[in-house]
């Protein structure tokens, strides 16, 4: 049973039906189809063909009091071929539904040949405040993709509101992990959080960006989102670079509260450096700090407990997240970090949250501190020559650029060609 005429909720979350035809899906579509006060809608878990979606969509299309919908990992097993036009009816569909602010697509595989329904989507889904896309497989091209959809909707939104027929709300969520976005989609990226400064919250978490495309993403389009209250960048690489760069730009986030640079190789000397600039009085709403793993020695624990303890400092700080790096429990700082956590959880009381919200994670897996600052020089070395080899690569590819400039004038003939051959096909 999916919803009763008292709920409004329909779901058929993780039943793992396999629902090819319309004939297929039908009998379970009827909660939903008599139902007009539905507002969430939850297809999770089960796997969709061409027909059933067509089935479905026509049924959402006139939903529309629809505010979320849930359809992550709804094509496994599906064959590529199948995926463009079953995508499409169900966001088609959606696209009519002024009220529909949240849509989650995660755990589906949007490559370059399956994502045009889902570009198509974005820049035009004016409602649209929270947009969940973890594990998509899409690359950093068809992300790039994604972000310029997103570019397009801020543009579309402003349109809207200079309109003042109606009220429209600002992008308030991205979630994009587990995309291998890499480096080479971060212009792109960062062009549309340029453009959707009310953006609250963002976690891109496990993508493959290097430093260079971290330093573009902050320094670029996260510092103009004055508003950030979760910024998730675990796994990925920052090194002092990208610590420099988020240090640059965190003071303008007055609303943070929660911060994962986890497992992003910040190093010894970027964590000293993240750490004294939390400690300046401009980010004391901070609760949740995650930098597990990143080669973090004492001096940074040290800089880290005194920022939290001095008046202007961290003064909301209650959760630290520091196993796996290289200090040892008995590190200066790090009893008064435990301390300092447990006195304020003890201060929040009952209305403070659950234990787990609080206090320093178990450091059941830290490393040697013995190493000397031969490391530190080597890790400065590597920086400096991976700095000047990115900046060698931008230097050919413009090099490359010119002396193909006559070149490209064909290609993009043959692309314009190739994109009318596909547009008839209907991909």
């Amino acid at each position: 049973m999916s919803s009763s005429p008292s709920t409004t909720v329909f779901s058929l979350s993780g039943q793992s039906l396999k629902l090819s035809t319309a004939s297929d899906v039908s009998p379970h579509l009827e909660p939903l189809r008599s139902n007009p006060h539905i507002t969430e809608i939850h297809l999770s878990g089960n796997t969709l063909g061409v027909g059933a979606c067509e089935e479905i969509a026509s049924i959402l299309s006139t939903k529309k009091s629809l505010q979320i919908a849930n359809l992550a990992d709804i094509f496994t097993a599906r064959l590529l071929s199948e995926i463009p036009p079953a995508l499409s009816a169900l966001l088609t569909s959606l696209l009519q539904l002024p009220n529909l602010h949240t849509v989650n697509l995660s755990d589906n595989a949007f490559g370059l040949k399956t994502v045009a329904p889902l570009v198509a989507f974005l820049k035009d889904h004016v409602p649209l405040r929270h947009l969940i896309l973890n594990n998509n497989g899409l690359g950093p091209n068809a992300g790039a993709l994604i972000a310029d959809a997103l570019s397009e909707l801020a543009d579309k939104k402003e349109a809207a509101r200079k309109d003042g027929t109606k009220e429209v709300p600002s992008l308030e969520t991205i979630v994009c992990g587990r995309n291998r976005l890499e480096s080479g989609s971060m212009k792109a990226w960062a062009k549309a959080f340029g453009n959707h400064t009310g953006v609250k919250e963002v976690r891109m978490v496990q993508n493959g960006i290097r430093q260079d495309g971290i330093v573009t993403l902050l320094r670029e389009g996260l510092r103009a989102c004055e508003g950030l209250e979760v910024l998730d960048l675990e796994d990925n690489t920052f090194t002092v670079t990208g610590a420099r760069a988020l240090v640059d730009v965190m003071g303008g986030w007055k609303r943070l509260t929660e911060l994962g640079i986890g497992d992003c190789y910040v190093g010894a000397r970027g964590g000293v450096l993240v750490a004294e600039a939390l400690g300046k009085g401009k980010n004391q709403g901070l609760r949740v700090l995650k930098a597990q793993f990143n080669n973090l020695d004492g001096k940074g624990v040290k800089a880290l407990y005194e920022a939290a303890r001095k008046d202007g400092g961290l003064v909301g700080l209650r959760r630290v997240e520091l196993n796996g790096n290289k200090f040892s429990e008995e590190s200066e700082g790090v009893d008064g970090l435990k301390e300092l956590l447990a006195e304020r959880r003890e201060d929040a009381g009952k209305e403070g949250g659950e234990e787990g919200e609080w206090g320093l994670d178990e450091l059941d897996e830290l490393e040697s501190e013995d190493e000397d600052e031969e490391e530190d020089e080597d890790e400065e070395t590597r920086e400096e020559e991976e700095e000047r080899e990115v900046k060698a690569d931008a230097l050919l590819k413009g090099a490359d650029e010119e002396e193909n400039a006559i070149v490209s004038q064909k290609k993009d003939k043959d692309v314009d060609a190739l994109a009318e051959q596909l547009d008839k096909t209907g991909l």
